[in-house]
């Protein structure tokens, strides 16, 4: 299975982490990297991972610029693209047809051959624009899966609700992972 990973410069990049660790979990799974620049910005802001390791987690890994990359073509065979965190201006780019970047040209790619493309976008509050750009890619299929946590799962740290979010993902692509809890119905 071929999986392209888009990380922008939305805050959650804990959230790419996590998934780019469980992915690499699979070993029938090649995993096809995009770092935005503000994407790499994020993660030094944000969590104690470095980028060496971050790009350890991925088969391959591209720049974002690099719009003559293999996964820019529809020719390169890919299952599904996971945009994780998602910002708006990359979800904007996606719904517009605004191909400015190697991880929204893949997402162009991904739509128009038919293959699963799941954002996870991360802004509050929501405005129009950017209800109105969901929605459209919504009714094109794509998946819109938001990090917001499940708090019937009774998290207990952060690395709960990280980690319930990636099976969240995990599951728009039938990969079962178990590093997480899953509602098994209220028992009076």
């Amino acid at each position: 299975m071929e999986i392209v990973v888009g990380m922008t410069g939305a805050t959650g990049a804990i959230y790419s982490v996590r998934l780019l660790e469980t992915l690499k979990k699979f070993t029938d799974i090649n995993v096809h990297l995009i770092i935005s620049q503000w994407a790499q910005n994020t993660l030094v802001a944000e969590t104690n991972y470095n980028l060496d390791y971050v790009k350890s987690l991925a088969h391959e890994v591209y720049d974002n610029s690099n719009m003559g990359a293999k996964i820019s073509s529809g020719s390169f065979l890919t299952n599904a693209m996971i945009i994780l965190p998602c910002s708006m201006k990359t979800l904007s780019s996606i719904a517009n047809g605004y191909c400015d970047s190697l991880i929204a040209r893949a997402a162009d790619i991904t739509i128009k051959e038919g293959r699963k493309l799941i954002l996870s976008p991360r802004e509050t509050p929501l405005n129009s624009i950017h209800l109105e750009n969901m929605l459209k890619l919504s009714r094109l299929g794509v998946r819109i899966v938001p990090p917001m946590p499940a708090f019937y799962t009774k998290p207990d740290t952060i690395d709960d609700i990280v980690n319930h979010q990636v099976m969240k993902l995990l599951d728009q692509l039938n990969l079962n992972v178990d590093n997480a809890k899953r509602w098994n119905g209220f028992y009076f």
